[in-house]
């Protein structure tokens, strides 16, 4: 995987990315955070894939000034936590706290990072909870958690019964992260996507459909969040 730069105002950064799946160039944005990938076959040169860039580039920069900006929080600001907005204020503690139904940051120092540990912590929790819920409805066990920053995924299960989710579930309401984690214990078992394992998912998460409703019309909203340098 390679960098290259698109000339022009502004300058945009592309990820060169070989597959040897790919038979042809492609080009895709990513609605989430923007990043800009030119998937290409084996062995193509790096400059042919940059041109294709370059006679896409109005393309490349309409999608990109359809996006909405970044969001950073700050103190003074607010933080979407399980559906709800939470207001960010300074007060003398060492790390981020929920108090009185705002999160309380130090008033020294970056807030973003703690605010960003805070959620991790809460994440950690609420789907391992939600995970041992559900695996025990259906009698199975299950292998390690480990919460990650996914852009294309929501959570994953592997043929070892590990399951693995994004951190940012803890800002979308709590049944959208209950549904994830019945849509990932129910491949301890069906490792598919066939009417067996959605039957699964149903006896898990009997109103599956509306929170994965609300996934797919807001997921990026919490990819909108910025909290590193």
């Amino acid at each position: 995987m390679g960098r290259a730069v698109l000339s022009g105002d502004p300058p945009v950064e592309i990820t060169l990315r070989p597959s040897g799946r790919a038979r042809r160039i492609s080009l895709r944005v990513s609605a989430l955070d923007g990043r800009v990938t030119l998937s290409l076959p084996m062995g193509t040169d790096p400059a042919e894939a940059l041109a294709f860039a370059e006679e896409k580039s109005d393309w490349i920069r309409g999608h990109l000034a359809g996006r909405h900006d970044p969001m950073r929080p700050e103190i003074g600001g607010s933080l979407l936590y399980r559906g709800q907005e939470l207001p960010v204020v300074a007060g003398p503690v060492r790390r981020a706290v929920l108090q009185g139904g705002r999160l309380t940051v130090p008033a020294i120092g970056l807030a973003a990072p703690r605010i960003k540990a805070f959620l991790k912590l809460e994440a950690r929790a609420a789907t391992r909870e939600a995970s041992e819920r559900h695996a025990q409805t259906l009698g199975r066990g299950f292998g390690k958690i480990t919460l990650r920053d996914t852009r294309s995924r929501w959570g994953s299960c592997n043929h070892r019964g590990d399951l693995m989710y994004s951190w940012r579930l803890i800002m979308a309401p709590p049944d959208v992260l209950d549904y994830v984690a019945a849509h990932e214990v129910a491949h301890l078992g069906e490792m598919n996507h066939s009417p067996a394992y959605w039957r699964i998912v149903e006896r898990l998460c009997p109103d599956y459909r509306i929170p994965r409703g609300w996934l797919r019309r807001n997921g990026a909203l919490l990819h909108r969040y910025r909290f590193d340098d």
